[in-house]
This record gives C-alpha cells, sequence and structure tokens, in this order.
C-alpha cells in the first residue's frame, strides 16, 4: 500500500531506474509501520515546517527495494520496528551516518548505534502476560523461571526465529554467555505447551483458553488487543510481569530511523530526524503506539502508565544487534521451532 506519493514516487517506490525530480523541501520515507500509526507525526511535522513527507508502507522488503534502487533510490529516511531491523540495514550498507547536537541530547546512548545509522525513537518491553485466575503474583519474576521445570507444559511463545525472541535471546546471550544461553533455551523449549506459532497475540489467546499459563510478548499488544473487541478479552484473562526487577531489568526493543545511503533529501530528512526525537513529536508517537517514549522526561500515556512502572535492562542495544547471528544460531541447534 502506497500512501501520499507523487506519481514519480510512486513509479520509482516500485522499481527505481533513475531518480525523479522533486520540490526541494521534501523528504521521502520507507516504513514497515502502518500509515495510521505514523501520519499524525509527519503532519505535525509538514505543519511546523512546512516540508512534505511521502511514505511508501512496505512491511517486509525494505531492505530488498533499497538494494534494488541502489544509489537511484528516491528514499530518505526508513522507519522500521526491531533493532535487528536496523542493524541488518547497517550492516548491508542501505545508510549512512548521522550526527547532531539535537538528536545526541535527546535520544540516550544506548538507543542509537555508536556511528549514529540508526536512531531509535520508541521503546516497548518484553514481558509476560500471565493467568489471572492460574498464576499467583510474584510466582514467575525472570526470563530464567521461562526454563523452571515447575513450568512445564504452561508456556507460550511464537517462533523462536522470529525477529522479538532473537533480540531477547541476544541479550540473554550477552548476560549469560553461549552455554548457558543454549540451556536456557533448551529448557524453556521443554516447558512449551504447543510448537511456538502465531503472533504474540495469539500466545495470549492461548493463556485465555487455558492452552498455557504463561506468554511471552511485547506491552504495546495489550493495547492493541484491549482496543479490539474480540480481543479484548484475551487482554483482559491476563495480568503483565516485568521480567527481572531483581536482576538486569526486563528487555527492551525499539522502533527506530536510519538515514538511507542515497538520501536526495538529506538535509530535509535530518530536520525530520530532529523533530521525531523532540518531546512533541516522542508524545505524539508514545500516545498514537501506547509504546515508551526514548527522549527521557517525556510523558506516557494514560494506559502505559497504568501498567505501573518498571527496570529496564540497560544493555545497549547495539550489543544486541551485534549477538544477534550468534543467538539465532543457538534457536536454531536447540531447534527451537519443533516444540517441546
Amino acid at each position: 500500500m502506497i500512501r501520499r506519493s507523487s506519481a514519480a514516487f510512486v513509479a520509482a517506490g516500485l522499481l527505481a531506474v533513475a531518480a525523479p525530480a522533486f520540490a526541494a523541501e521534501e523528504v521521502n520515507v520507507y516504513t514497515s509501520r502502518q500509515p495510521a500509526l505514523i501520519d499524525p507525526l509527519l503532519k505535525a511535522f509538514t505543519d511546523k515546517t512546512g516540508i512534505k513527507v511521502n511514505t511508501v508502507f512496505d512491511g517486509k522488503s525494505i531492505e530488498e527495494r533499497l538494494k534494488a534502487e541502489g544509489a537511484n533510490s528516491p528514499a530518505d529516511l526508513v522507519l522500521t520496528v526491531d533493532v535487528g531491523r536496523l542493524t541488518d540495514l547497517v550492516a548491508k550498507d542501505l545508510v549512512q551516518p548521522v550526527q547532531t547536537e539535537t538528536l545526541k541530547k535527546n535520544i540516550p546512548a544506548s538507543f542509537h548505534s555508536e556511528d549514529g545509522k540508526w536512531w531509535a525513537l520508541t521503546s516497548r518491553a518484553r514481558v509476560f502476560y500471565v493467568s489471572k485466575d492460574r498464576v499467583k503474583d510474584g510466582e514467575i519474576k525472570s526470563y530464567a523461571d521461562l526454563a523452571d521445570p515447575k513450568w512445564k507444559g504452561r508456556i507460550c511463545i511464537r517462533p523462536g526465529d522470529h525477529d522479538y525472541n532473537v533480540a531477547l535471546t541476544a541479550a540473554v546471550l550477552a548476560h549469560v554467555g553461549p552455554e548457558k544461553t543454549k540451556d536456557w533455551l533448551k529448557g524453556v523449549k521443554a516447558n512449551l505447551a504447543q510448537k511456538p506459532q502465531g503472533s504474540d497475540r495469539s500466545q495470549v489467546k492461548s493463556v485465555k483458553e487455558g492452552l498455557c499459563d504463561v506468554a511471552v510478548g511485547n506491552t504495546y499488544y495489550m493495547a492493541a488487543m484491549l482496543a479490539d473487541p474480540e480481543q479484548k478479552p484475551w487482554a483482559e484473562a491476563v495480568n503483565i510481569v516485568f521480567p527481572d526487577q531483581a536482576g538486569n531489568g526486563t528487555h527492551l526493543n525499539v522502533s527506530g530511523m536510519a538515514l538511507t545511503k542515497s538520501a536526495p533529501h538529506k538535509d530535509a530528512a535530518v530536520k525530520l530526524m530532529e523533530f521525531l526525537s523532540s518531546d512533541e513529536a516522542q508524545h505524539i508517537y508514545a500516545d498514537l503506539n501506547n509504546e515508551y517514549p526514548v527522549k527521557p522526561g517525556v510523558e506516557w500515556s494514560k494506559l502505559v502508565k497504568s501498567w505501573g512502572t518498571f527496570k529496564a535492562d540497560t544493555l545497549a542495544l547495539a550489543k544486541v544487534g551485534e549477538l544477534r547471528p550468534a543467538a539465532l544460531k543457538l534457536i536454531n541447534e536447540v531447534d527451537f521451532n519443533a516444540g517441546p
């Protein structure tokens, strides 16, 4: 689906062979985030600066699109989710560094790459959704507990090689090393109620239906379920538990941005990046998506506040991105997706 694109941008977005002409004050964005989640942000930027933003929504193949377009790509900026997708853009040499005082002031060091090739915008916590009826307060406290035999047949999780679970495994790997991480993966696998499948939300549905007692998922899915009449009963059947409050803290992942290597409108794109890191944009983004702003001091949405405060893992996400290949190797070595 393509939104707010000039005819030239549409053609170039599908298969660019030559860079089209644009007005001087434009920014072209490729995004894997649904338009409804970012359009209000981009409108606020245009209202503030007069700079037009053209967007192409692509949920799966932004990297392939950029590679095919090469130096002729019309894209200036990528907005995507998961540190893995951001680091993949870097690894494939599709983005360039940005270092401005505004970005460095607004976004903490743990939420961007050291060289400035990607910058986080919002974060989400990877938490436990536990049955209100079958799990007592304090009964499960840490990611390590997922491997405790007491939870045999009681855990639900999406496939281990999904980006979100690879990132979580990479964080575990950073903290405890490869041998203990492999043992942990084996333990979690043995405790699964079923073969890993579906989405984070479908795991919560399984808890509601009594198939399992604990599901692993991202926080913002709670908001999405509560907003959906069909899924609201799933959300109402569980409590949120923030793992590792007595240890390293709860694992975070991010949505983020990166300036493309070609960036025909670099100056305007950097202005948009700085705006997205501002108090105004961070507040809009956090409210729209019920995620956590990365800029310190920006107020959380009312719903997010209701879930309570928590200690977050301070592990640099660049380290998580670096360890993703090793984490995925361990996931595959234990044949995690085969299930219990």
